[in-house]
């Protein structure tokens, strides 16, 4: 994808800017004229007000003037770029998407992974959400033969491991065996054979927090069953050094550090998923807290090995 001219120029004033932490207007202009885009020719002041102003608008993001410490900008809202945040992900995949268009002469020595298939669901599904309007889908579930419909309300969207995942909340009837009502839902886009955006209005819960929900979860999980509780890895070799590069969890600190080794704590919920996960690092991380989960990934192991 060729970045329009204009975008070029809104991702290189946010890094420039994000890069400096506090950069004059007139540091600004130095680096500008270093740059192809500038042409030899300076940037002017109206036209820097006016970039500031689209950068807020498209990326949500603040730039600011600290006056009483010789005119400095800088981003004031920093710190959603460094959280899995839409504008974090809009200006990281439109950085890299202008870097590659502009070196298309290396495209057979530039390998990238596929992008996330969404069957073309997922404008439908941002459409429904911005309207306030349930969706009809039909989906079938790994290892079962037929499709269910359900008709769900959309409230968020969730990208983990290269699969965009709808969480929808659906309403039913109380039973005896199935007492609540409502309840929420994750589904895989890859596994909807069908969507459909229904004329039906629905309200959000106005104290929902997407964050929050998935806030103990290590991905899409989130099992009540399974509680949130202090998980402690200790990562030896090179592993350490990834962990600290590519935290496992948001809530990941390093609590110590040995010869050949580093200890991480986490407070999250343990599902199948982050215990896949671990697996996936062998035998360069021991689990030192809780037993359950040691225990259970020594038999996993175990298993793969009579395999």
């Amino acid at each position: 994808m060729k970045i329009p001219v204009k975008f070029k120029e809104y991702i290189w004033l946010v890094n420039t800017i994000r890069k400096a932490r506090r950069i004059s207007f007139a540091d600004i202009n130095a680096l500008w004229m270093e740059t192809d885009m500038s042409g030899g020719v300076p940037m002017a002041r109206s036209t820097f007000n006016r970039h500031k102003d689209a950068i807020e608008d498209i990326f949500g993001l603040y730039i600011d003037c600290d006056c009483r410490n010789g005119y400095k900008y800088f981003i004031s809202n920093d710190g959603v770029l460094r959280e899995d945040s839409v504008q974090n992900w809009m200006l990281s995949t439109l950085s890299v998407s202008n870097i590659i268009s502009e070196s298309l002469s290396l495209q057979s020595r530039i390998l990238l992974e596929q992008a996330p298939y969404e069957g073309g669901y997922l404008q439908q599904v941002i459409d429904a959400m911005k309207r306030s309007l349930k969706v009809s889908i039909a989906y079938r579930r790994y290892g079962v033969e037929t499709a269910r419909k359900f008709v769900l309300e959309p409230y968020c969207l969730k990208l983990h491991k290269k699969r965009w995942y709808v969480l929808g909340r659906i309403h039913r009837n109380a039973t005896a065996d199935k007492p609540e009502a409502d309840y929420f839902a994750t589904f895989s886009f890859d596994r909807i054979l069908q969507l459909d955006i229904t004329g039906q209005k629905f309200t959000m819960d106005a104290d929902f927090d997407a964050a929050e929900y998935f806030g103990e979860s290590f991905g899409i999980f989130v099992d009540d069953n399974t509680p949130a509780e202090r998980v402690v890895l200790r990562a030896f070799g090179q592993e350490r050094y990834y962990l600290r590069d590519l935290p496992l969890h948001a809530t990941q600190q390093e609590i110590a550090q040995g010869e050949d080794s580093a200890d991480f704590a986490y407070r999250l919920r343990p599902t199948l998923d982050f215990i896949h996960e671990l697996m996936s690092r062998g035998s360069l991380v021991r689990v030192l807290q809780p037993q359950w989960l040691a225990d259970t990934l020594r038999d996993m192991h175990s298993s793969a090995a009579q395999l």
